[in-house]
C-alpha cells in the first residue's frame, strides 16, 4: 500500500543522483513510491533513472514530459503530482540526501497530528561532503508546535526573518496540494518552492520540527548558487513578490499578508545602492558572498 509519494525531478543531475536515490531506497519505512521526473536531461541521468525503474518496479516509476522537453522545475513537480498515489507527498532534489528515518518519523507525526497540512524539520546545510563545516538551520520561527494560517507566511522568508523550508525536507498532504493547485508553472526555477509554500501558509496549519531529516548539499553548481552568483536574485525576488500580491488579491488573502507583501515590494523599488541596506538586500549579498567563498573552497 502506497502512503507516501516521493517526487524527484532531475535535469542533468548525474553527479549526485545515485546518492540521492540510495538515501530513499534505504529508508526504514517501505510504504512509498518514488516518481523520477525527467525534465529533459541530456546527460546520463535519464539512463540511471530508467535503470532504477527497471530494477525496482514496485517502488520506482519514470516520468517525462511529452517529447522529453525541458519545462522547468514547477511543471516537472506538477507532473509528478499528477501521477502521485499517496495521501502524503514529499520531494527530494537530485543533489540532496535524506537521513534514514526521514519518512518513518514524518509519517508518524502527520498521523498523530492530522491537522498538519505541511511539515518541515531542521536542515543540515551539508558542506562536509566536500571538506567543509556543516551547519544546522531551524526552519520557521516556532518549533514542535502547530502554527495556524497565516502566521508562517508573515514569519518566514521572504516576508519575515525566519528560515524558509527546503523542498527536499517537507512532507505535505496531497489534499492540501490539490487545494492550492500545486506549483506555479510560471516559476521555472528559483522561488518555485517559495510560491507553493506561500500558498500553503495562508491555507493550512503547518509544523516546524526540531528533528533533522535532510542533508542539503551546498555546492557551487546548484540552482540557488547560480541565481545568487549570477546577480539574478533581486529580479527573481521582485517577480515572486508581484505574483504573490496578485495571487493574494485574487484569492482574497489575509490583509496582514497583503500589507507585508506591499511593504516588501516598496522596499525592493529602492535604488540599487539602497537595496544593499535592506533586510532582503543584506540576505542576498551575504548569501552571494558566502557561496563565492564556498565555491573557492570546494574547488581547491
Amino acid at each position: 500500500m502506497v502512503e507516501v509519494s516521493i517526487i524527484c525531478i532531475f535535469y542533468n543531475a548525474e553527479e549526485f543522483f545515485d546518492e540521492a536515490i540510495a538515501s530513499v531506497l534505504d529508508q526504514d519505512y517501505a510504504r512509498f513510491e518514488l516518481l523520477l521526473v525527467d525534465d529533459g536531461s541530456v546527460d546520463g541521468t535519464t539512463a540511471k533513472a530508467l535503470a532504477y525503474a527497471e530494477a525496482y518496479p514496485s517502488y520506482v516509476r519514470y516520468l517525462a514530459h511529452p517529447g522529453r522537453v525541458n519545462r522547468g522545475m514547477s511543471a516537472a513537480r506538477n507532473l509528478g503530482l499528477a501521477h502521485a498515489q499517496g495521501d502524503l507527498v514529499t520531494f527530494i532534489d537530485a543533489d540532496d540526501r535524506w537521513r534514514r528515518n526521514k519518512l518513518s518519523e514524518q509519517v508518524a507525526l502527520m498521523t498523530a497530528q492530522p491537522q498538519i497540512g505541511m511539515l518541515a524539520g531542521t536542515v543540515n546545510y551539508w558542506r562536509s561532503w566536500a571538506g567543509g563545516q556543516d551547519r544546522l538551520v531551524h526552519t520557521g520561527h516556532r518549533l514542535d508546535a502547530l502554527v495556524d494560517a497565516p502566521e508562517a507566511a508573515l514569519a518566514l522568508y521572504p516576508l519575515g526573518q525566519a528560515a524558509a523550508a527546503c523542498p527536499s525536507d517537507v512532507m505535505i498532504r496531497r489534499s492540501v496540494l490539490e487545494a492550492v493547485n500545486g506549483f506555479e508553472d510560471s516559476f521555472t526555477g528559483s522561488f518555485e518552492d517559495i510560491a507553493l509554500f506561500s500558498k500553503i501558509f495562508v491555507t493550512a496549519p503547518v509544523w516546524f520540527s526540531s528533528a533533522v531529516w535532510l542533508d542539503y548539499r551546498i555546492h557551487p553548481t546548484s540552482s540557488v548558487s547560480g541565481m545568487l552568483g549570477g546577480g539574478l536574485y533581486p529580479q527573481r525576488r521582485r517577480m515572486f513578490l508581484n505574483w504573490c500580491y496578485s495571487w493574494l488579491r485574487q484569492k482574497g488573502g489575509p490583509e496582514a499578508v497583503l500589507r507585508a507583501t506591499r511593504r516588501q515590494l516598496w522596499r525592493d523599488r529602492l535604488r540599487p545602492a539602497t537595496y544593499r541596506h535592506t533586510a532582503a538586500g543584506r540576505l542576498a549579498f551575504a548569501a552571494r558572498d558566502w557561496l563565492r567563498q564556498e565555491g573557492r573552497a570546494t574547488s581547491r
